[in-house]
């Protein structure tokens, strides 16, 4: 089996079965080469297909080059562990490894009570509405993400791993920016519904929603401004440019299917892996002077960042929406071309108008769902999660083994393995 465990892990052998560039393509996925692309489309072997993943597995830095390869070689630098060649089908369960969020909850106790004193106005109306989201009942998978991520650095860094309050401070603010982000997303997308209840803008209107979101975001700053250090600022405030370039992107589409994949992985990042990754790399920065360290804490990030949301847009088309939390279909009915829909397209051509329209003649919408449920686009997409987590677990093996590290190594299946 590939990957996880659970309802989406597949058969390796149904992986790239249509495509020539299949068998080098486990390989390089596997560790073996990164050449192997090149090797297959000089020998004129590559077809749309492989050539169009070779495009999209690709590695992008804090400038987000989406053109640069990602290197499997084992890092030199004498203070990392050196990194096992590890195989994707290594990830599975391992009593060893502790749950995340069992780890991370008392790092995480009255997170949401500490943000509503950000939030603190004195005009109660905006009060209620900024503090809507912050009901204490969401998984707090970001904030998890970045307080074990600042111990495991802890722990790397010899300073056994406890907590500073300053990384905890950017937990809280990772959480107050993507929330931020939800309210504005949902005003974007006319949305009715959001984590199973009523939107902001449903209940009190488009305006004070984005006003709420506004605020959210200005509490958030100030918070960041406290902390004191220039070069988190500059970091964490890349999040906020990457996420309204992000949406804008979201707003296009490519005529070209290899520039397809390219800008749907790029807009991923900015809008969903980015905060996750910076957020990293700035807990990182306050214990650890080393730029590969934060190298290190920002590629995982990335990574699973963008597993994340492959995940999320493959449960668009599996998951119901009592356990999705929104429709089923919600991006078709958006206009938007996911993975799935991006790789169905490699078998059924017919998408590509459909695409290009965004989906929005009569009947589009159910004739992409069922195009997409008769090709191999949600395992191929699935895949492709795989591949991402990956390249995190061989990120994150590189810091001094400890419990918090185990416990993201452990995420990267959960990421793989959720149903909602």
């Amino acid at each position: 089996m590939c990957v996880g465990q659970g309802s989406m892990a597949v058969p390796w052998r149904r992986c790239w079965t249509s495509s020539a560039g299949a068998g080098v393509l486990l390989d390089w996925c596997c560790g073996i080469s990164g050449r192997a692309f090149t090797h297959a489309a000089s020998a004129g072997r590559e077809t749309a297909a492989s050539r169009a993943v070779r495009q999209v597995l690709v590695r992008g830095g804090p400038e987000h080059n989406f053109t640069k390869p990602m290197s499997l070689s084992r890092h030199s630098n004498r203070h990392l562990y050196p990194t096992q060649r590890v195989c994707c089908c290594s990830i599975h369960s391992d009593t060893k490894f502790k749950d995340p969020f069992s780890l991370a909850q008392k790092d995480l106790q009255n997170l949401y009570e500490d943000i509503k004193k950000e939030l603190f106005v004195s005009k109660v109306e905006l009060k209620v509405l900024c503090d809507y989201y912050f009901d204490g009942k969401g998984k707090a998978f970001r904030p998890m993400i970045v307080v074990l991520m600042a111990r495991a650095c802890n722990v790397h860094s010899n300073k056994e791993g406890v907590l500073l309050p300053a990384q905890r401070s950017i937990a809280m603010i990772s959480e107050m920016i993507h929330t931020a982000s939800l309210v504005h997303d949902d005003v974007i997308d006319d949305s009715d519904t959001r984590r199973g209840k009523n939107t902001i803008n449903n209940v009190w209107g488009e305006r004070k929603a984005i006003l709420a979101g506004d605020f959210i975001l200005s509490a958030a700053s100030m918070a960041l401004a406290r902390i004191g250090n220039n070069i988190v600022v500059s970091v964490l405030s890349q999040v906020i440019e990457d996420l309204v370039r992000g949406e804008f992107m979201q707003l296009g589409s490519k005529e070209n299917e290899n520039e397809r994949f390219k800008h749907y992985l790029e807009k991923t990042f900015k809008k969903t892996a980015s905060l996750i990754a910076n957020s990293c790399k700035a807990v990182s920065i306050l214990v650890n002077s080393d730029p590969e360290i934060h190298e290190i804490a920002y590629q995982y990030g990335r990574n699973v960042g963008i597993a994340f949301q492959l995940v999320d847009d493959i449960l668009d088309f599996t998951s119901c929406a009592k356990n999705l939390g929104k429709p089923s279909a919600a991006d078709l009915k958006l206009g938007l071309a996911t993975g799935p829909v991006l790789f169905a397209c490699q078998q059924f051509p017919e998408l590509h108008a459909m695409i290009m329209r965004r989906f929005s003649s009569d009947g589009d919408v159910d004739r992409a769902w069922q195009y997409v449920l008769k090709s191999d686009g949600v395992e191929q997409t699935n895949y492709l999660a795989q591949h991402y987590c990956q390249e995190a677990i061989r990120q994150i093996s590189q810091l001094r083994p400890s419990t918090e590290r185990d416990a993201l190594i452990r995420l990267t299946e959960l990421v793989l393995s959720r149903d909602k």
